[in-house]
């Protein structure tokens, strides 16, 4: 992946990634949509495979969605069924926010998982600034939304979701209707992520990177903190929380989207250099729009 880098800066009175964001790489920008295209798609089938290899997934449950950057009103999902580690970008799915696959661009396993679809379109039509959006069953996830409570800011990566993150307190089984979807996107808000009660975690984000990085974050939160309610009960306390003003000025670096994305890049980088596969695009190949 190439990227582009600011001027550097020495300065001792920076205090947060955003304030750095001279320091650090930007996201990749494209001239050619087709091109972007290609590689959202073969980002977002990368991050399926960073799922499996955490044990995200969960047999025919759990789905990540990109907007399409030519057809915002669509975006790329996987094919039901299929195992997170196998997905390629040959093999994603595009669907509209009504649920309907796009014959021309579709891979040619068209099964759609009907919560998916019920889920993520209700967020990306209420997001427009949602480019990426990650639900799955994890362990710590679903034992710490049995809970019925958000998280403590206790870790400075806990302070990334500090008044970032929502519960949602509902569960009637299997998402099967438009309304489900629609109040779980009503439940996010403008929050980059959500404790589904009984059922899971849920991200949205800015880019495919930071969706991951605040997944796997969010997924370590909530071991961490029933780690540390259980030491704690155990010696008759409460782990300790960090002050307000220092979790929301942590929050502005840590939890950014400039963090996230800079934070999720090593999980791309660790997979390339395993699978020894990096985004290539042949302008020859191209597609018709």
């Amino acid at each position: 992946m190439t990227t582009q880098s600011g001027d550097a800066s020495n300065s001792p009175t920076r205090t947060s990634l955003t304030d750095r964001s001279k320091d650090v790489p930007v996201p990749r920008t494209f001239s050619d949509v087709l091109e972007h295209r290609a590689f959202l798609k073969f980002r977002l089938a990368q991050a399926y495979r960073i799922f499996a290899n955490y044990g995200y997934d969960a047999g025919i449950a759990g789905h990540i969605t990109v907007r399409d950057p030519i057809r915002p009103d669509c975006y790329w999902v996987n094919p039901w069924g299929v195992h997170f580690k196998l997905i390629q970008p040959d093999l994603l799915l595009l669907v509209d926010h009504e649920g309907k696959i796009q014959d021309k661009e579709s891979g040619p396993i068209r099964f759609l998982n009907r919560s998916a679809y019920l889920i993520h379109s209700a967020i990306h039509e209420a997001r427009p600034d949602v480019i990426c959006a990650a639900h799955s069953h994890t362990t710590y996830g679903k034992a710490f939304g049995t809970l019925g409570v958000l998280l403590d800011p206790i870790t400075q990566d806990s302070c990334a979701f500090y008044e970032d993150h929502v519960l949602f307190n509902e569960f009637h089984g299997i998402v099967d209707d438009r309304e489900e979807g629609v109040a779980i996107a009503a439940a996010l808000g403008s929050k980059k992520a959500a404790i589904l009660q009984n059922h899971g975690l849920l991200v949205a984000a800015a880019s495919i990177e930071s969706t991951v990085h605040f997944f796997i974050s969010l997924e370590k939160c909530c071991q961490v903190q029933l780690i540390a309610d259980q030491a704690a009960a155990a010696r008759g306390q409460r782990p300790r929380v960090i002050d307000p003003e220092s979790a929301a000025l942590t929050h502005k670096g840590v939890g950014s989207e400039l963090g996230g994305w800079f934070n999720g890049i090593p999980e791309f980088q660790l997979l390339e250099l395993e699978e020894g596969k990096k985004f290539e695009y042949k302008p020859a190949n191209k597609e018709k729009l």
